[in-house]
């Protein structure tokens, strides 16, 4: 069993790490900008499996071209895959801490797919996992990817756990009614005279 940072993780992610067919060819997209589901298996935590099942958690990624600059969001499910022209980013599952811990973290199992030649050579581009595992949002020196162009990172793993749910707002019919004036009934109780009346009924004292 490892722990990082209040995350407690089964040995399953070894083998979620060695996961994946040699052919990555078969592992990409065909289209670009289009996340699709894969047939990655989702292995949920056994025995620290609350909130938000993972199936339909999001994690939300950064994705960063190093050559241009350019940045962009990414939000994925777990068992789903984005391609953006030669790279590829697949999700195999997100996770965060809860949150009575005293250490915040949010990370992401990531597998980084890119086009490119093999290094050193002149053959023909091919898709080439350039990293698979955790990446974490609070301690990214954790792990890191290490490509010269593309870089990859962890800005939130979206999910609930019990008791956080939404508030429930309240609703216009439950506030206090609004009471037209016009239609309230004067009150029988006797009413006191107006001061000015009751300061001529009574007359000063003769000497």
């Amino acid at each position: 069993m490892i722990r990082s940072r209040g995350f407690i993780w089964l040995p399953f992610l070894a083998t979620i790490a060695a996961c994946g067919s040699s052919d990555n060819d078969a592992l990409a997209p065909a289209k670009s900008g289009e996340a699709i589901s894969t047939n990655d298996k989702i292995v949920a935590m056994s025995g620290t499996n609350i909130g938000t099942p993972m199936a339909e958690r999001i994690a939300v990624l950064g994705l960063l071209n190093k050559r241009n600059g350019q940045t962009r969001d990414v939000e994925l499910k777990p068992g789903e895959a984005i391609r953006f022209d030669k790279v590829v980013i697949r999700l195999r599952a997100c996770e965060k801490t809860a949150p009575w811990e005293n250490q915040p973290d949010e990370g992401a199992f990531v597998q980084l797919l890119v086009k490119e030649r093999p290094p050193g050579t002149s053959e023909a581009e091919r898709w080439r996992n350039v990293f698979s595992g955790w990446l974490f949002k609070e301690n990214p020196a954790a792990n890191v990817v290490e490509h010269p162009i593309y870089d990859v990172w962890v800005k939130a793993c979206k999910m609930r756990f019990p008791g956080e749910e939404a508030p429930v707002e309240k609703k216009s019919s439950e506030e206090a009614p609004v009471v037209d004036p016009a239609l309230i009934e004067p009150s029988s109780a006797p009413q006191s005279p107006p001061v000015q009346e009751a300061a001529e009924e009574v007359s000063p004292s003769e000497d």
